[in-house]
């Protein structure tokens, strides 16, 4: 199990988030949209929180800013994480607005707020993990989804706790964080998205 465990910190990764969050979207509220319009929003997620970061990482890590995609660095993560900031911000003015799609809307600025304390922290030598965030984060969207359109996903919110579990032990099995550190990312990244609940529940 231990030299299986470190496969799920690549699986979950944190720039698969976004798309994971969409498609749950999609599933649950996209009758509302044509199959056209549900393709050109996963189309604009996947370029914009995939492709682009993806692309930055490589820049990046060509010029010996950053040496792995896990970010285990203290300091290499400061700008991938002004990346992310700059690309959400862009995401929920442009594209996933909250006229168009709200639900998606207030998870994105909610992974924006998240991203922000991520970056703080990084200033008082605090390493919040980013794969506790980002998976929390996407739990409980589902959790408000389900809720908001009245789905009984119980297995499926369930499932999302192991992961959360799952990968939490592949993070310690690597040695990337401590116990601390991912309580603060679950933190950081569930808070913001319970707040945001008053918004559009």
């Amino acid at each position: 199990m231990k030299k299986i465990l470190p496969f799920f910190s690549y699986l979950f990764h944190p720039i698969f988030i976004p798309i994971l969050g969409t498609l749950f979207y999609i599933n649950f509220v996209g009758n509302y949209f044509t199959l056209a319009q549900n393709y050109l929003l996963l189309f604009q997620i996947i370029i914009i929180t995939f492709f682009l970061p993806l692309s930055f990482f490589y820049l990046l890590r060509t010029y010996g800013k950053v040496d792995t995609i896990m970010l285990s660095d203290l300091h290499q993560r400061k700008m991938p994480l002004l990346m992310q900031i700059a690309l959400t911000i862009i995401l929920i003015t442009k594209s996933v607005t909250i006229d168009r799609f709200p639900e998606l809307f207030y998870f994105f600025l909610g992974g924006l707020i998240s991203t922000f304390f991520a970056f703080i922290l990084l200033f008082i030598n605090v390493k919040a993990s980013i794969h506790m965030i980002a998976l929390s984060a996407l739990t409980f969207f589902v959790t408000g989804l389900s809720m908001h359109n009245q789905m009984n996903n119980v297995f499926l919110i369930a499932l999302l706790f192991f992961v959360i579990g799952l990968v939490a032990s592949s993070r310690l099995q690597m040695k990337a964080h401590t116990n601390e550190e991912l309580i603060i990312g679950i933190a950081v990244g569930v808070l913001p998205q319970i707040v945001l609940w008053l918004f559009w529940l």
